[in-house]
């Protein structure tokens, strides 16, 4: 299940989408997010699942490396499913003793879940698709203005960079510490959730230890090499908007603008267009 997690894993590539400015794959990752909550019908999510299909085509990325990572949070996503079908009021399709299930229910679990989903793949497709230095830089860039505020944006970009670095690492320590444990007679999965959770304890004292390891081991590797922040800090290779880039910037903005003209449209309707 930990060797599921996709997010913070890199797929290397020489695809179009790979190729991309990250500053543009970074904006368009929030675009797509913005566009997530600004749908109100399903019209427009399936929009977003052919934008994000035709993403993951142009990526070159096996569909079946990204939808994995889906696997971890599939509880996450029944639990969201089953606030929303038996929790919204409505139209009574059937019951069960006192659970209701409405029609206005329905809608809002498959709503709901489909958001969650897409906003996961959506997600992923980011650092799947950007290497770990690249998305560093580019998220520096994109916060520079902010300097002039005080704002330590090659630092929050490091730390940013570093915790999405370590998630693969740090699950793969993990999954090796619960297999020792397990061969030593660990049990993780037998009894309710507070025995569950009292079996964790051996599992999160080591894992606590190592990533503090890690870390160590990482600061004094960036001391070995000299590194003094982003004061004076020059790139071997500069980054350039090119024309792939804007081109990729007004397909995601159009996609954007379909998205909220078509989950908008009683405004088009007020003034008069339709």
């Amino acid at each position: 299940m930990l060797r599921d997690i996709t997010l913070g894993q890199y797929y290397p590539g020489n695809s179009w989408i790979h190729r991309l400015d990250p500053r543009v794959k970074i904006i368009a990752t929030f675009i797509f997010i913005i566009e997530l909550f600004i749908i109100n019908n399903f019209w427009g999510y399936l929009i977003a699942v052919a934008f994000l299909a035709l993403s993951i085509f142009v990526a070159k990325i096996p569909p079946k490396f990204i939808f994995k990572g889906l696997k971890p949070i599939i509880l996450i996503i029944i639990f969201t499913f089953s606030i929303n079908i038996f929790m919204t009021k409505g139209t009574v399709i059937f019951a069960l003793g006192f659970l209701q299930v409405t029609q206005e229910g329905l809608y809002q679990a498959v709503f709901m879940g489909s958001r969650l989903i897409l906003l996961i793949v959506g997600s992923s497709l980011l650092t799947l698709a950007t290497k770990p230095i690249n998305l560093t830089d580019g998220i520096e860039k994109l916060l520079n203005p902010l300097k002039k505020f005080g704002l330590p944006a090659h630092e929050l970009a490091m730390m940013m960079t570093i915790a999405l670095r370590f998630i693969p690492t740090l699950l793969e320590e993990t999954d090796k510490i619960m297999k020792a444990q397990m061969a030593r007679g660990a049990d993780f999965e037998s009894g309710n959730l507070i025995k569950r959770a009292k079996s964790l304890i051996p599992l999160l004292v080591p894992l606590f230890i190592s990533a503090f390891r890690i870390a160590q081991d990482l600061a004094m590797a960036m001391e070995a090499r000299c590194y003094r922040g982003g004061d004076n800090r020059t790139r071997m290779n500069g980054m350039k908007v090119k024309s792939m880039d804007v081109i990729a910037t007004v397909f995601v903005l159009l996609v954007l603008g379909g998205i909220i003209l078509q989950s908008n449209t009683w405004i088009l309707a007020r003034i008069g267009l339709i």
